[in-house]
């Protein structure tokens, strides 16, 4: 049995804001979001999305998808980023699948959008609701999940909620095109 004070000192350190990732503010049109990124676990993805972060790259681009899913459509995801802005991207990033960080594609993950594994840049997407599909698996390296959302998963969902171009779009796009894209006014570190 733990005794208060051993009690007491695991309590201070599972709440100690050094082993807490890095924490971000993602400022919208409709809100603001705040996350907390796991760069312990992904940190090559972390560290890229931190990147864009301090250098200012997300700051006046937008969210652009809202991928709702067909069943239910109040769950799905968001994404957003430069949105082949290549004039804002870094160079693409390897790819760090759900499989070797451990993470999984819940409610309010954050995780990079991509191509074919190892092309991730700067555009992202947030989960609304779970989404193990996006996970790694046996035959499909899934997606790279690096945070999550502290606050402003209601944001989130009045994105995902948008009115999207029907018709519009093509491959895994079609319909999901944002018709007002929401703005990403700008994003920050924050504490």
């Amino acid at each position: 049995m733990m005794n208060k004070f051993a009690f007491a000192a695991a309590a201070l350190l599972t709440a100690s804001p050094a082993l807490a990732g890095p924490k971000v503010a993602i400022e919208t049109s409709l809100g603001t979001i705040v996350a907390e990124l796991y760069d312990k676990q992904a940190p090559i993805t972390a560290a890229n999305f931190l990147r864009y972060v301090v250098n200012g790259k997300f700051d006046g681009t937008t969210f652009y998808r809202a991928a709702r899913n067909k069943a239910n459509p109040k769950i799905g995801y968001v994404q957003g980023g430069i949105d082949k802005d290549y004039r804002r991207a870094f160079f693409s990033i390897d790819h760090e699948p759900t499989s070797k960080t451990g993470l999984k594609h819940t409610d309010g993950t954050l995780s990079m959008a991509r191509n074919l594994p190892g092309t991730a840049m700067g555009e992202f997407f947030i989960t609304v609701g779970p989404a193990p599909y996006l996970d790694a698996r046996p035959g499909n390296v899934g997606y790279a999940a690096f945070g999550r959302v502290l606050k402003g998963m209601d944001v989130a969902k009045k994105i995902l909620a948008s009115p999207t171009w029907i018709g519009r779009g093509s491959g895994a796009f079609k319909d999901q095109i944002i018709k007002n894209r929401v703005k990403i006014i700008r994003a920050r570190r924050i504490g």
